[in-house]
């Protein structure tokens, strides 16, 4: 008995106990419908609904966005529960003892049938009515078909949402394990509006059952007290009238309160603040506004006939606030500029005597800059947790996994010469990328299979060049509809700055990085390095072969199958574009796989054999494009761009198959006629994949 009794007692005490707090709930809230309370039983019950649904309207105000209470449908049916069965209990109460007097039915029922419409039953009946009509037809209405719209849109907007995702994952901007949990965000928020959209149902439908109890409450008590208790018609029509408007107020205004709390949950737009902040930052955060509210309450003051000390009071009121706020701003920003005012005097005094030049007057040149202009700030602030600081760091770490080494950081800062909202990209000091940033909004890009336009202002993706429309925060749900990619500011210029870097890879790779990468490498395998370099090559040697395989787009993660190359061929030929060759034939099995993926067949075009034959002998003649005649040179540009167009056309990547001997000059040749084209050696492609030849270059006709 006494083990029962300690492993009771560890249950209940344990977290365990948290579990049964719901069944709990709703055992008691099934036992009042069917057993009999006392009244003490139901002022408590009656008491503790209205105290719910203040909880559950204060949760409500102080969520930054709808997923914050997950719970709330579940809640709205709960308490919809609650009150249809405390409906219940107090009508058995008010049948089987209103014939005692008004204090038969508890407390609280007397108290709101009494002191809240003064023992009036006529007015009673009025406020209830009009409590309902308000709940019923303007409240749960309204959140019932906000519900409905923002279910359907967040539906419609779910595959836009999870190819900016996508995007975001594989431009390094986020890692997997973000990207899984926006992921569930968004489904999360379209089971949420769809539980919403049927939850209201339960809302409306206490609203006509709040009415429907009242009346049947009314004729029912009447007959109970003239026919059974034998009271005069006036009497039971008095005593059982303010019993019912009591027991009806005390359910219906926790009700409206729910309703209330869903219509903030459903109607409210994802921000960082909740409500009471958005309303004293966007309704009393513009001190025009007040002023021209207090003049204009002030003017309707002076009129004769008006209340003039109320409207007088509230305009002074109101004016005094907006002194005061604008004063507070003015002395605020004045503490602000103070630091920069006397940094900036101190710089433009003159000393008594000017010092000598030396050399820490001489700055280095960033390898990599990002300068913004003053509104963009924020967005890199480390003392305002910039989101672009971070999209930059998750930017580095996906270019060193994916590309096989570190670039320089990005040194980050303010520029007065630009515009506001300008950025602009430096590489060694020389800008190679410009372009305007919104904090606040959005830019919504056209993908090229967009369904309409948008109320925006036109402009062109930084990165890539493609239309788009910066747009307000409201309009992104409805972006997302019609087809269009939608992204934040902070994500613009990381997208633009990650394009720019992988644009860029081979001025990246300097002396500096080539020779942390030996260094890294050489803590795994110290005789491979040592071996190589520098008895068989100079680390510049190395930092050209890799170069050349950064400039025709071949990552170098494996390193270590690079270095044994290179210590194997450096004896015979130390040519760095030789020593590419040999390690790009090393390489071939990742060169083919990242074109095609998996064990998808290889097809890609191929030149005629008399071409072949006539590039092979300019190769020997000459060695560079210099010795293809001039004709034939500008015929191979012409036909190639034709070429790898029907090749994308067709959702193939543009691939040009050659004999290894002419590789490196088709590739450095025909780059100019298409920069995304591949120019891959026949031995480059392992044995076990299949080629299959779409277009032949050359042929004739």
């Amino acid at each position: 008995m006494n083990a029962l009794t300690l492993q009771l007692r560890e249950f209940f005490s344990g977290p365990n106990a948290r579990l049964l707090v719901a069944p709990l709930l709703i055992m008691m809230i099934l036992s009042m419908m069917v057993l009999p309370l006392p009244t003490i039983i139901l002022d408590l019950a009656f008491t503790f609904n209205i105290a719910l649904s203040i909880m559950v309207l204060l949760v409500a105000m102080y969520t930054m966005k709808p997923l914050d209470f997950s719970a709330f449908p579940t809640v709205l049916l709960v308490t919809t529960l609650l009150r249809l069965s405390l409906n219940v209990a107090s009508t058995r109460i008010i049948f089987l003892h209103g014939h005692k007097g008004p204090d038969s039915a508890g407390a609280v029922i007397d108290a709101f049938g009494h002191f809240l419409v003064g023992g009036n039953y006529t007015v009673g009946i009025i406020v209830f009515v009009i409590l309902t009509v308000i709940n019923f037809v303007v409240i749960t209405k309204g959140a019932g078909r906000i519900a409905e719209v923002s279910a359907r849109f967040t539906l419609d907007a779910m595959p836009g949402k999870q190819m900016a995702i996508d995007a975001d994952l594989n431009a390094g901007l986020i890692g997997e394990e973000e990207a899984r949990k926006r992921r569930k965000e968004i489904s999360q928020e379209a089971d949420f509006f769809g539980s919403m959209d049927g939850a209201s149902k339960f809302v409306r439908g206490d609203a006509i059952a709040g009415i429907l109890i009242l009346v049947i409450n009314l004729i029912g008590g009447l007959i109970v007290g003239v026919a059974q208790h034998d009271m005069a018609a006036s009497d039971a029509a008095r005593v059982y009238t303010l019993l019912t408007i009591g027991d009806g107020l005390v359910a219906q205004i926790p009700a409206l309160i729910i309703s209330t709390a869903a219509g903030l949950v459903v109607s409210r737009v994802n921000t960082e603040e909740d409500i009471g902040k958005q309303f004293s930052s966007q309704v009393l955060g513009n001190n025009n506004v007040l002023y021209l509210t207090a003049g204009i309450l002030g003017a309707l003051g002076l009129i004769p006939g008006m209340p003039n000390f109320v409207f007088l009071l509230l305009a002074g009121l109101i004016g005094m606030y907006g002194y005061y706020k604008q004063k507070r701003e003015v002395a605020a920003a004045t503490a602000a500029a103070s630091p920069a005012a006397s940094t900036a005097a101190a710089a433009t005094a003159v000393p008594g005597e000017a010092q000598e030049a030396s050399w820490a007057d001489v700055a280095p040149v960033d390898v990599l800059g990002l300068e913004v202009g003053y509104r963009l700030i924020p967005l890199v602030d480390r003392g305002q947790d910039g989101d672009l600081l971070k999209r930059i760091r998750g930017l580095r770490k996906k270019f060193a996994q994916d590309i096989g080494f570190l670039s320089a950081p990005v040194h980050i800062r303010d520029n007065l010469e630009l515009k506001p909202n300008a950025y602009r990209i430096t590489l060694k000091g020389v800008e190679v990328g410009r372009g305007e940033s919104y904090p606040g909004m959005f830019l919504a890009i056209n993908p090229g299979r967009v369904s309409g336009p948008l109320n925006g202002v036109e402009t062109k993706d930084p990165a890539f060049g493609l239309s788009a429309y910066w747009i307000e925060a409201g309009l992104r749900d409805q972006a997302h509809v019609l087809g269009y990619t939608v992204v934040d500011a902070s994500t613009v210029v990381a997208t633009h700055l990650n394009h720019l870097i992988l644009s860029h890879t081979t001025e990246l790779l300097g002396r500096q990085e080539t020779q942390a990468l030996l260094d890294h490498l050489a803590k795994d395998a110290p005789k491979l390095i040592e071996d190589l370099v520098p008895k068989l090559l100079s680390v510049s040697t190395v930092q050209r072969v890799l170069q050349g395989l950064l400039e025709e787009g071949v990552n170098i993660r494996d390193m270590r199958t690079i270095i044994e190359v290179l210590a194997e061929q450096a004896p015979r030929n130390p040519e760095p574009a030789d020593l590419v060759s040999h390690v790009r034939v090393a390489l071939g099995r990742s060169i083919v796989q990242q074109v095609f993926p998996g064990e998808a067949e290889v097809q890609v075009m191929a030149l005629d054999p008399s071409l072949e034959r006539m590039l092979a002998q300019a190769v020997q003649g000459s060695g560079s494009a210099g010795g293809i005649e001039p004709g034939l040179a500008d015929a191979l540009l012409k036909e190639t761009a034709n070429a790898a167009q029907r090749q994308e056309d067709m959702g193939l990547p543009a691939v040009l198959l050659v004999p290894g001997q002419i590789r490196w000059l088709l590739s450095r040749f025909l780059r100019r006629a298409w920069p995304t084209l591949k120019v891959i050696a026949n031995s480059e492609v392992p044995d076990s994949r299949t080629i299959k030849v779409t277009t032949i270059i050359g042929a004739k006709s």
